[in-house]
């Protein structure tokens, strides 16, 4: 029975340590900087050997790009997000309203991890090539993500009659953004309650019926006129 449970005490230990150092990096990064972030000050702070992070991350990049991974998932497996619970629990949805309000407050979730470490990522890029590189240019992988969800929304029978999935997903994409989030949370001072009704009530108001939406529709007498449908 020891051999056996040795490899997950180890797998477990191993795991924790993953998770210290990864959020010992991410306070250090996001309060002093990519650049000005040590290795060692990382292990000190996250209470192991500096061989330990080298051992484990190899490198500052990667460790890096781990913070930033971890910080979209909000764990260290490594699920994409369109195979996450919360992203196929949210397209399940029978309705389209009720689709946006799970998808909303998944992303919520989300922005609520990597709206603070936005500035760190752009500071970092723009100093260090290969952190650049890390993000290759070419499709936004968030863009892939609401289009995902957008072909699902389209079919339902709640959403706005002829809309595209390309324009739904332009939506999401715009309105579900970490640069609005930051605007509305951070600058203007709302709480992410206020940023998520707000979000939910607007993508609802323009891409499902008024009638079908009923209580989500937008507040105010607002009423559900569609969004403009472009050549997609």
């Amino acid at each position: 029975m020891d051999t056996v449970k040795r490899p997950d005490k180890r797998a477990e230990r191993s795991r924790r340590t993953r998770e210290k150092v990864i959020k010992a990096a991410r306070e250090l990064f996001v309060a002093q900087g990519y650049g000005a972030t040590s290795l060692q000050e990382v292990a000190e702070r996250a209470g192991v050997a500096v061989q330990t992070v080298y051992f484990v991350f190899g490198n500052k990049r990667t460790l890096f790009k781990d913070v930033v991974d971890t910080s979209i998932a909000g764990d260290a497996e490594p699920v994409a997000t369109m195979d996450r619970e919360w992203f196929r629990d949210a397209c399940a949805a029978p309705t389209a309203a009720g689709q946006l309000r799970a998808h909303v407050r998944g992303t919520r979730e989300i922005l609520g991890r990597v709206a603070p470490i936005m500035p760190m990522i752009a500071a970092a890029a723009a100093n260090d090539p290969q952190i650049a590189a890390q993000w290759p240019a070419g499709p936004d992988p968030r863009y892939t993500v609401q289009h995902a969800a957008a072909e699902v929304l389209v079919a339902k029978p709640d959403a706005y009659p002829g809309l595209s999935a390309g324009t739904a997903a332009d939506l999401l994409f715009g309105l579900l953004s970490p640069e609005l989030y930051l605007l509305f949370v951070q600058d203007r001072g709302w709480s992410p309650d206020r940023w998520e009704e707000w979000a939910c009530a607007t993508l609802t108001a323009q891409l499902c019926t008024g009638a079908r939406a009923g209580t989500d529709a937008p507040a105010h007498g607002g009423h559900a006129s569609g969004p403009p449908e472009g050549s997609r």
